[in-house]
């Protein structure tokens, strides 16, 4: 079957947060984002060469997922202050509760989901001449959900 879709663009592409034991029934969105890194699982090789072995022999072995996500937004006193809200919504989770990200795209029937931590604090900015003024946040990864059906921000 050929491909009829030529292809997608970042247009309109939402990202927001939630708490749960599981994938919450809806999310926060956070707005003024400007890039989401890559959340990639790197496969990892384990050695199974023996001495008779000329060359190296591997078997796969377990996915190593990305460690951390950085999130690079615009900040303005209104999305350091929604950045703050995930902070505390972290830091007021109950036992057994995980903090869930979800990104949507448009045009697409599923969204992909990861469990993170944010940063204890919101970081301080690196500040350039005739820029926008953005502020990364790093997100630490506690496991990579992957794709699943779409949830209403």
């Amino acid at each position: 079957m050929a491909v009829t879709e030529m292809g997608l663009t970042t247009l309109g592409i939402t990202f927001g947060y939630g708490v749960g034991s599981s994938k919450p029934a809806s999310f926060t969105q956070l707005e003024r984002i400007v890039s989401i890194s890559e959340l990639a699982v790197e496969p990892e090789s384990i050695d199974v060469s023996c001495l008779e072995d000329f060359t190296s022999k591997f078997k796969p072995g377990r996915g190593s997922v990305t460690d951390s996500v950085p999130v690079t937004i615009n900040l303005t006193d209104e999305t350091e202050a929604q950045w703050d809200a995930v902070i505390a919504a972290y830091n007021g989770r109950s036992s057994g509760e995980s903090m869930w990200f979800d990104t949507t795209v448009p045009g697409l029937t599923k969204a992909t989901f990861f469990n993170a931590a944010p940063p204890a604090n919101s970081p301080v900015p690196s500040m350039d001449q005739n820029a926008a003024f953005t502020a990364t946040i790093n997100l630490t990864v506690e496991d990579l959900v992957g794709w699943d059906t779409k949830v209403a921000f």
